[in-house]
């Protein structure tokens, strides 16, 4: 039996993340299951607009051009709440885009996200929360799409940006200045300086990313960023947990609690991963974020 291959980055993608289903999915909110199976059969030969993740998704299988389906870099996988029959539209519009995704999981009504790790995923993206949330408890890395109007920033590179505390990182220090404050959280981290902070969610994809990057004559390059609200003296343990993890983040931002819109802006991210719902909002103005509703932020969070 085929078995995906460790080598891959392989990315798992909602139906509605990957296309915009607002229509159906109002269909469904409003008139039920039924309505909506009637709506996406009637509708079966129309084609999907784009969604918020579908530039990304086409930058990760553009990394695959001028490779072998069997030497490719990275996998794209469809997870979807829909049944094979309501899913065909969907099916349809990925063939008349082009996008090489050839395996899929439609859960017929129940949440897909017990299929991202089945198939290996590094990174789960969708729409719903919910799905995000119970994808992280099984330690993959995922994250709910944050509504935005900019998606593609630059067409010839691939362009990543990541919180640290309670995303790369776990939340041990974000706690600290949550119960504390920020002399408290100063103090702990250069007394934590040379301690490595634990795993976050988002370590394995950014170790997966890493991966690629050493891999030659890719079509196009990739770039990581680490945008932080973090400030010196706060910055040594970050570097330190980084050099010992033996990760190379192409570029750091430090902003003392700056917004980080413009920022994001500048790097030109295609994404923007944070655990805090209040700088998706602001970063979703500039380029597309992306919320991990994961560490002491999101405790008791709906």
């Amino acid at each position: 039996m085929t078995k995906l291959s460790s080598r891959k980055l392989i990315v798992a993608i909602s139906s509605r993340a990957l296309f915009n289903l607002d229509e159906s999915h109002q269909v469904y909110e409003k008139e039920g299951i039924e309505a909506y199976r009637s709506h996406q059969r009637s509708k079966e030969h129309e084609i999907l607009p784009p969604g918020g993740a579908f530039d990304l998704v086409k930058k990760f299988l553009k990394l695959n051009e001028g490779r072998k389906p069997e030497d490719a870099l990275v996998e794209v996988l469809l997870l979807s709440r829909n049944t094979a029959d309501t899913g065909l539209r969907i099916f349809n519009s990925i063939r008349h885009y082009g996008l090489n995704i050839i395996r899929a999981a439609f859960a017929g009504g129940n949440s897909p996200y017990v299929y991202a790790n089945a198939f290996g995923a590094d990174l789960y993206l969708s729409l719903n929360p919910e799905d995000v949330r119970q994808a992280l408890n099984t330690s993959c890395a995922a994250a709910t799409i944050w509504p935005g109007s900019k998606t593609c920033q630059v067409e010839d590179a691939l362009h990543i940006a990541f919180d640290g505390d309670a995303v790369i990182f776990s939340d041990e220090a974000e706690r600290v200045f949550k119960t504390k404050g920020l002399e408290e959280f100063n103090k702990s981290e250069i007394l934590s300086a040379n301690e490595p902070l634990a795993d976050g969610p988002f370590k394995g994809f950014l170790m997966a990313l890493q991966r690629l990057q050493k891999e030659q004559d890719l079509p196009i390059p990739i770039r990581t960023a680490l945008v932080t609200a973090r400030s010196a003296p706060a910055h040594e343990r970050v570097v330190n947990t980084l050099r010992q993890w033996d990760i190379r983040i192409d570029e750091s931002l430090f902003l003392g609690g700056l917004s980080k819109a413009e920022f994001l802006k500048a790097f030109k991210a295609d994404i923007f991963f944070d655990d805090q719902k209040m700088h998706c909002e602001t970063a979703s103005c500039e380029v597309t974020s992306a919320h991990v509703p994961y560490g002491v932020a999101n405790e008791g969070a709906k």
